[in-house]
């Protein structure tokens, strides 16, 4: 393995705002001769990764390099943190349940509060945010009643109200991060709760589980998968492939942290705004350069009156800053109350864990 330079010193500095025109000078960097392969696995596979045999071959092969080498550089990705799996990205509530939750924790307990949420396997995802309800946390479950059961649980244990923000409806969820800050692609609005309860067999079950951990860097990762959970190669490859074309998955291919891409800054931006317009102008918000996530949450009340929400990521935050005024100058979002909630530490980020799902 060739020493290099980890990405985050690659990038050249950017004018505020401009986040999103990094194609030339990620590219030049990159691609002119530094690392074309770790450049491409970073950011052209987080979605529509291979779902054949021998994917690591057939990356190698598009890129024109060998299997072990491709094999070997995602090893590299992942010991230093820039990916932190290939795998499974499950689109939100089509199995099991989730929410997002927040909570007021008083400064001096703040830390105490924030250990005790993560050490829990239903919560996989927990942030310090930049507000008076400051510990912000995502709990996923077999079922509603198990999300609700560990809300009250989190409440009981830390002495602090939690309110509960279910998703709604979501405009652009997780279809992985343009490092060139090229065309992004956009989907229809799904509304949560339209699609039926999976009828998952006994296999489908363990292969979740399995798929939790992300693929093994091994030259047949599916033969292994389908070993550990009872299915054939071409039944795992096939189940993949039907899960990401029903909607199921929101994508397969690698994640990666942006943080330690370079991307240091992100803040999740709310607004306020008439439910009868919430889908059109989440719509337009989804397409905006910038945004990385965009969706409707219900409202708690006068605790927190906002339903549109999105994440915007950047390398410093003045440029996350500047793309939230950007946005709301363009869509006239700037009328609406708002808020821009910086992330302060992550605490915890990892993949949903569906090891408790009924039969799993």
């Amino acid at each position: 393995m060739n020493d290099r330079a980890p990405v985050s010193l690659l990038l050249p500095s950017l004018e505020a705002g401009r986040l999103y025109g990094l194609v030339s000078a990620v590219q030049d960097a990159l691609l002119g001769g530094v690392d074309h392969l770790h450049y491409s696995l970073l950011n052209d596979f987080q979605r529509g990764f291979p779902l054949e045999a021998r994917p690591y071959a057939s990356i190698g092969e598009c890129l024109g390099e060998a299997e072990s080498e491709v094999i070997n550089e995602l090893a590299y990705l992942r010991a230093c943190g820039k990916i932190s799996r290939v795998g499974a990205v499950f689109a939100p509530c089509t199995v099991g349940a989730s929410t997002l939750a927040a909570l007021q924790a008083p400064p001096a307990r703040l830390e105490s509060i924030a250990a005790m949420v993560s050490v829990r396997s239903d919560v996989n995802h927990n942030y310090r945010r930049e507000n008076d309800w400051n510990l912000w946390f995502v709990v996923t479950a077999a079922t509603s009643e198990r999300v609700d059961t560990a809300l009250r649980e989190i409440e009981s244990a830390s002495g602090c109200r939690v309110i509960p923000l279910p998703l709604q409806e979501e405009y652009h969820i997780d279809l992985g991060f343009d490092l060139g800050g090229g065309k992004r692609v956009t989907h229809a609005p799904r509304c949560i709760g339209a699609m039926a309860p999976l009828d998952l067999t006994t296999a489908e079950r363990r292969l979740m589980t399995v798929l939790e951990e992300g693929l093994e860097l091994v030259p047949r990762p599916y033969a292994r998968i389908g070993m550990r959970c009872g299915m054939a190669e071409d039944d795992v490859l096939d189940t993949l492939a039907r899960w990401l074309r029903d909607g199921i998955l929101k994508r397969f291919g690698v994640v990666v942290h942006h943080h330690e891409l370079g991307f240091r800054a992100n803040a999740m931006c709310v607004w306020n705004v008439p439910d009868d317009r919430v889908r059109e102008l989440g719509l337009a918000l989804a397409a905006e350069h910038g945004v990385t996530l965009c969706y409707r949450r219900a409202r708690a009340g006068d605790d927190w009156p906002f339903n549109l929400y999105c994440m915007i990521h950047g390398r410093r935050r003045n440029e996350v800053e500047a793309a939230v005024a950007s946005i709301n100058r363009h869509l006239r979002l700037g009328g609406y109350r708002h808020r821009v909630l910086f992330s302060l530490q992550r605490y915890k980020q990892t993949g949903a864990r569906y090891a408790a799902l009924p039969g799993g």
